[in-house]
């Protein structure tokens, strides 16, 4: 769990009740041993700068291109990406996908809703906004996972890569960081 900046605490907690490990991660020392890192929601400007200043950057891009999972959520969905239009965020450049900072504008126009998500099962997953970003292209080698009604697409797979714009660890359904765990589980 990289624990910088943002919703850490709350990731944590979410991927021991779902039966998984988390500890943070805050130096390239903390990524040994891992099976999989996430990168949660925060400020994407703030986890980008801070990677950077902490040496982080390509130990998490040398380790993602040697298969390690990564599940990166909200600011970390902008981090995952090779696109992002705005020079104050040095992305990681690991998915083939671009996207839009802040799409759905402040956080006054956070909202909720239900999103068929086939990965998850049948029941609907409610996903929370907050000041979410959007992705825009989706390369072909990326799989997309949820789209809103007006077919904005909000979670993405490509390979062992995990991304979504809105933040499971709020809902209490585990079903989100359970996919993950599998998807680590078999690193």
């Amino acid at each position: 769990m990289l624990a910088m900046q943002g919703a850490f605490a709350e990731h944590i907690g979410v991927l021991r009740q779902a039966g998984g490990d988390a500890l943070p991660v805050r130096l390239p020392g903390d990524l040994e041993g891992l099976d999989g890192l996430v990168i949660p929601g925060g400020e994407s400007t703030t986890i980008s700068r801070l990677m950077r200043e902490y040496g982080l950057v390509q130990p998490v891009r040398d380790m993602a291109q040697q298969g390690l999972p990564l599940l990166g959520i909200c600011a970390g969905l902008v981090l995952l990406a090779s696109e992002v239009g705005d020079p104050r965020v040095e992305p990681l450049a690991l998915m083939d996908i671009g996207v839009k900072r802040n799409a759905f504008g402040r956080q006054v126009d956070s909202f909720e809703t239900d999103l068929d998500m086939p990965v998850l099962g049948e029941a609907p997953f409610r996903a929370i906004f907050i000041r979410a970003p959007i992705v825009e292209r989706a390369g072909p080698e990326v799989d997309v996972l949820a789209r809103l009604d007006d077919g904005t697409v909000v979670a993405v797979r490509q390979g062992k890569l995990l991304a979504a714009a809105f933040h499971p660890e709020l809902t209490g359904d585990l079903r989100f960081h359970r996919y993950f765990l599998d998807l680590a589980g078999s690193a």
